[in-house]
C-alpha cells in the first residue's frame, strides 16, 4: 500500500525549523517534497554541527535554488506552484505578498493549490509585523514565566530545544492535512495562517490557565502538581530516575515496597490525592528522600515490577544505544552526498500494511535555477 500523501507534491518555501519540520513531516507521509532555497541556501545549512539540524529537518527533500527576488525566479515559482498540490512557507505576511507567495497571486495558475504560511503573530493583531524567533514565542506565551516559577532560583528560562518551531511546525503540518481532506470532498484550494503566539499560548494555558478559565475565578493560575520545584527526576544512589506516583495505587504500592505503607496512611498530606494535591512538595520531597537510597537500575526492575511508572533519565547519547529503539526500528541510516553517512530517526508512526520507504539524505545546496524539476500542471 502507498503511503497515504502518495502523489501530494510540496514546494517548502520555507527556511530554518518550523516551517521545514511540517514539510518534513508531510514527506514522512508519502509526499513529494521540493524545498525552494535562496542562491546562498538555507541558513541552517551552515549552523551546529555539521548542519546536523539542516540534515534531520530536510531528509527525502529534494532542492532547488531560486532567487525570488528576481522576476525569473518568481517566473519558474510560478511554473512549479501549477503542478503543486501544496505551498509552505514561514514569511512575514508583507514578505510573502512581495515574493508572490499568496492564493490571490496563485490563484490563476493553481486554484487547487493550498497556501499554508506559519507566521510570528496573527494577522490583525498590534504584533502582526514583528519578528518572531522560537526564544521570543517561548518568552511571549509565557512558558519561560512558568519555567521559572517551577525552579528554585525563580529565573525566567528557555527549554533548550527549538519547542515552539516545532509544536508550531507540527500543527502548520496537521492544517494541512485538514485542507487537503476538505479539498478532497469537492473544495478548492485554501489559505491558510498558522499563528505562532496564538498556537504556542494555547500549549501553555491549557496547562496553566487553571482557576482564570472561570468568572468567577475557581482559584490562581497554573496546574499545582507541574509547578513544585519537587517535580524533577529524582537523585538516587547512583545516579537519577524519573518516577510518576499518578494514582492511589502507585502511591500504595511504592509505600508498600518500601515498608512505609503504615506512614503513608497515618499521614493526611499523602493519604490521598486531595491531600497530596494540597502537599505536593512535602509528598514529592519525601519520595525523593527514599529514592536517594538505592541505586537507579534496583529502582527500575522494582518499580517496573509493580507497574508504577519510571524511566532512566538518558543522555543523548544513551539514545543511540537505547535497546527499545534499536527493537522498533527507530534509527535509519542514509549515505550523504559526502561519502559519510546520516543517522536519523524513522517516521513517527506505523502504518498497518504499508511498506515504510527507506531513508533518503537531504538534498545538496543546487545552482541557481539550473536544477529546476519539471511538474506537469494538473
Amino acid at each position: 500500500m502507498p503511503l497515504p500523501l502518495a502523489g501530494i507534491r510540496v514546494l517548502d518555501c520555507s527556511s530554518v525549523v518550523m516551517g521545514p519540520y511540517a514539510a518534513r513531516l508531510l514527506a514522512d507521509q508519502g509526499a513529494e517534497v521540493l524545498k525552494v532555497e535562496p542562491p546562498e541556501g538555507d541558513v541552517l545549512r551552515r549552523a551546529g554541527q555539521g548542519g546536523a539540524m539542516f540534515a534531520h529537518l530536510n531528509r527525502g527533500k529534494r532542492a532547488v535554488a531560486l532567487d525570488l527576488k528576481a522576476p525569473e525566479g518568481k517566473a519558474t515559482l510560478r511554473r512549479l506552484a501549477e503542478g503543486a498540490d501544496v505551498l509552505l512557507h514561514n514569511m512575514r505576511a508583507d514578505a510573502a505578498a512581495r515574493l508572490g507567495l499568496t492564493r490571490d497571486a496563485l490563484r490563476e495558475a493553481n486554484p487547487r493549490l493550498i497556501v499554508a504560511g506559519a507566521v510570528g503573530y496573527g494577522a490583525g493583531g498590534p504584533y502582526a509585523t514583528r519578528p518572531a524567533y522560537d526564544d521570543l514565542i517561548q518568552a511571549a506565551s509565557g512558558l519561560a514565566d512558568v519555567m521559572g516559577r517551577a525552579s528554585p532560583d525563580g529565573e525566567p528560562r528557555y527549554v533548550p530545544l527549538t519547542l515552539s518551531d516545532r509544536v508550531v511546525g507540527i500543527q502548520l503540518a496537521q492544517a494541512v492535512t485538514a485542507a487537503l481532506f476538505a479539498r478532497e470532498r469537492g473544495g478548492e484550494g485554501a489559505e491558510i495562517e498558522v499563528p505562532m503566539f496564538e498556537t504556542f499560548a494555547d500549549l501553555v494555558l491549557g496547562d496553566h490557565l487553571g482557576g482564570l478559565s472561570f468568572d468567577p475565578p475557581q482559584g490562581g493560575a497554573h496546574y499545582p502538581r507541574l509547578m513544585t520545584p519537587q517535580r524533577r527526576p529524582y537523585r538516587t544512589r547512583d545516579g537519577h530516575i524519573a518516577v510518576l506516583l499518578y494514582n492511589d495505587a502507585h502511591w500504595r504500592r511504592f509505600f508498600r515496597a518500601v515498608g512505609r505503607e503504615a506512614e503513608m496512611e497515618a499521614d493526611p498530606r499523602l493519604r490521598d490525592h486531595a491531600g497530596r494535591t494540597a502537599n505536593f512538595h512535602h509528598a514529592y520531597g519525601l519520595v525523593g528522600e527514599i529514592l536517594a537510597g538505592r541505586g537507579t537500575a534496583e529502582w527500575l526492575d522494582l518499580l517496573c515490577g509493580l507497574d508504577i511508572p519510571a524511566a532512566p533519565v538518558n543522555s543523548v547519547e544513551a539514545l543511540l544505544e537505547d535497546p527499545h529503539l534499536r527493537a522498533v526500528g527507530y534509527w535509519r541510516e542514509a549515505a550523504m552526498p559526502d561519502g559519510g553517512t546520516l543517522r536519523s530517526t524513522a517516521p513517527v508512526g506505523h502504518w498497518a500494511g504499508q511498506e515504510e520507504a527507506p531513508l533518503r539524505p537531504p538534498p545538496a545546496l543546487p545552482g541557481n535555477g539550473d536544477e529546476e524539476i519539471a511538474w506537469t500542471s494538473r
